[in-house]
This record gives C-alpha cells, sequence and structure tokens, in this order.
C-alpha cells in the first residue's frame, strides 16, 4: 500500500516532459526500472557562466545541450522545451532526433515537429509512419496530421481502442492535444472502458479536459480531494487544461495543500490562466527557506516545479530567482529554468 506522499515523485518524473513520454518509456524494455526516479539523472557540472549574461541565452544554451545529452531522458525533455517555447530556432536539432535510437526521443520528436508544424522535417516524418515501435508510428501520424493530411487523424481515433495500455493512453493525449470535439466521443469510451488501466483513465480525463468539456470536471474533482499528492497534482494539471471558471475556483483551494509540491503545481496552473494569486507560493520556496532539511531529490522537484511556476506566473518578484536555477547542478532543474525563462520572456514578464 502506498503512502499518502510516496507518488508525488512518480507523477514528477514526466511533469516537465509530458505524460506521454513517460508512458512510451513505460513499454520500453530498456527502460530504468520504476524503483528509480526517470527524470532524476546523475547531476551534472553547471555550465560555466556569468552572472551578467542574459538568461535568455544561457536558456536556449541549456536547452540546445539537453538535445544533445547522452541521457535520453534530458533529451526528450529538452525537446518538450523546444516544442512547449515553440523556438524554432531549435528544431534543426530536433530534427536530428527523428532518428534517435531511443523510442521516447524519437517519439518526442514527432511530437515536437507536429506541434510547432515544422514542415522541413516532413520526409523524416513520414519516414516514421514505418518505424517498428508503434507509439512512435502514433506520434508520426500526429505530426503527419498537423502538418495537413487530414487522413492520419483517423489513426489517432483507432489507436485509442489498443489493446496495448500505453498506446492507448498515448492516442488520448494526442485526442486531447489536437483540439477537435469529434474526439470526446472516443475518449469518453475508453474512460469507461472497464479494461482501461489507471493510466488510460487519466490520461483520457484530462484530455477531455483539454478539449473544454465541462462534464468531465467531477471526475477531476475527485483527484483534486485524493488522500495522496500525485493525483492531486495530476488533477491539478486537468484543472488548469480545462480552464473553466469552476475549475479554475478548485485550482485556487489548491494553494492550501499541505504539500508544498501540490502548492506549487497550482500556482503554475493558475498563473498559465493569467491568475497570479499563487506568486505567494513560489516566494515562499525561497524565502521561508522550504527546501532547508530536504534530501536532494525532494530539493530537485521543488526547485523544478518552482520554476515552471515562475515561467507561468511571471512577475519581476518571482523571476529573479531563475537565474540562480539555472545555475544549479541539476540538469532537470536548469531545463526547468530555461523553459521558465523562454515562457516568461515571451511578452508575459510583468508585475
Amino acid at each position: 500500500m502506498r503512502c499518502a506522499m510516496s507518488g508525488i515523485g512518480r507523477f514528477l518524473e514526466a511533469v516537465l516532459c509530458g505524460f506521454v513520454v513517460l508512458l512510451v518509456l513505460g513499454c520500453e524494455q530498456t527502460a530504468q526500472p520504476r524503483s528509480v526516479p526517470l527524470l532524476t539523472p546523475p547531476a551534472g557540472k553547471a555550465p560555466a557562466t556569468t552572472s551578467a549574461e542574459d538568461p535568455q541565452v544561457q536558456a536556449r544554451q541549456i536547452v540546445s545541450d539537453g538535445l544533445s545529452d547522452p541521457n535520453p531522458q534530458i533529451r526528450a525533455n529538452a525537446i518538450e522545451v523546444v516544442a512547449t517555447t515553440r523556438d524554432v530556432r531549435l528544431m534543426p536539432k530536433v530534427q536530428k532526433l527523428l532518428a534517435d535510437e531511443v523510442v521516447p526521443v524519437r517519439f518526442a520528436a514527432a511530437l515536437a515537429v507536429g506541434d510547432t508544424q515544422y514542415s522541413l522535417a516532413q520526409n523524416e516524418i513520414i519516414g516514421l509512419l514505418k518505424d517498428p515501435n508503434p507509439n512512435v508510428v502514433l506520434a508520426a501520424s500526429y505530426a503527419v496530421w498537423r502538418l495537413g493530411n487530414e487522413d492520419y487523424y483517423k489513426v489517432l481515433c483507432s489507436s485509442i481502442a489498443s489493446d496495448d495500455q500505453t498506446l492507448r493512453a498515448n492516442a488520448a493525449l494526442l485526442l486531447g492535444k489536437s483540439g477537435r470535439q469529434d474526439g470526446i466521443r472516443y475518449l469518453y469510451w475508453t474512460l469507461r472502458r472497464t479494461d482501461s488501466s489507471d493510466k488510460v483513465v487519466t490520461q483520457a480525463a484530462e484530455a477531455i479536459a483539454m478539449l473544454k468539456d465541462p462534464a468531465i470536471y467531477p471526475k477531476l474533482w475527485t483527484r483534486l480531494i485524493s488522500a495522496y499528492a500525485d493525483d492531486r497534482v495530476m488533477g491539478i494539471r486537468a484543472m488548469g487544461a480545462l480552464a473553466t471558471p469552476e475549475a479554475k475556483n478548485a485550482l485556487t483551494t489548491m494553494l492550501d495543500d499541505p504539500v508544498p509540491e501540490v502548492r506549487l503545481a497550482a500556482a503554475e496552473q493558475l498563473g498559465r490562466l493569467g491568475d497570479r494569486i499563487g506568486e505567494a507560493e513560489i516566494l515562499a520556496v525561497f524565502e521561508k527557506n522550504l527546501l532547508s532539511g530536504l534530501d536532494e531529490q525532494s530539493q530537485e522537484r521543488i526547485k523544478m516545479l518552482a520554476a515552471m511556476a515562475i515561467g507561468e506566473v511571471a512577475t519581476a518578484e518571482t523571476y529573479k530567482y531563475l537565474p540562480p536555477l539555472l545555475q544549479d547542478s541539476s540538469k532537470v532543474v536548469r531545463l526547468s529554468a530555461a523553459k521558465a525563462v523562454l515562457r516568461a520572456s515571451a511578452g508575459r514578464l510583468g508585475r
């Protein structure tokens, strides 16, 4: 039986690079055992930079370095940062990773091509439609559809019925990312199937939220009142995607959660919705020294979530804490801070 706190690290394995990449890792024979945190690589030496250097320059260099990192999870994380920030200057490096030997990296790269509609990689994407891994084929189908071939949307719909739970969950997420309302019926169908695993149910619910169907609110609320912190964080993420006034109110209540990771996740989602009420939770990490007495892994998680929250809340008071995070010994924290800098700098920084 898991304890109420133990699950938070398992969710945070996926929070930087997206749940979908974790799901692919779950079916890889070469994936690390579940007892080893996938997003906690050996701490590397921080890049040598001066405090006077432009944070945006540092951030872009950190992401570029991540794309060629020997750790495949870091490469996948860096790809997601490129896709999320729409930094097309780094897409040529992502394009090369479509031929990466590791499945989750190819998967993430294909999604990035689709998300950014990077047509220069069209030939490589078409080649991935014959990849031996069905998850990569699914991601390539999503990219080809995003590049203009409507027929490949059908692949997302048909994959939701797969007997493979990982493929089913990934298809659910991609239907959510598609923005097409006709995907809702497929998502509810798989959500209600008795043979859908917990990861499929979780992903289907979040995908329905991404498609803005308010009827999913009660399902998401059950996550917010769970005894387990990882469930609450996943519910927060889905509520942020739903983005209704009711969902926003629910997120506000989570700022009073006893677990700092949960409060920071709520602050991030509220910031993404344009509400900076969670600023105090971010500042508390640094000004009230919430990291004191925590083990290295717990500190890494909190710094990672604080960085991502800063990227969405984007106030001058919180932004000043990003430069030190760009110099952190943890590659994961540096990537999170880099993502936050690029997000906050895209016309978002204010008071």
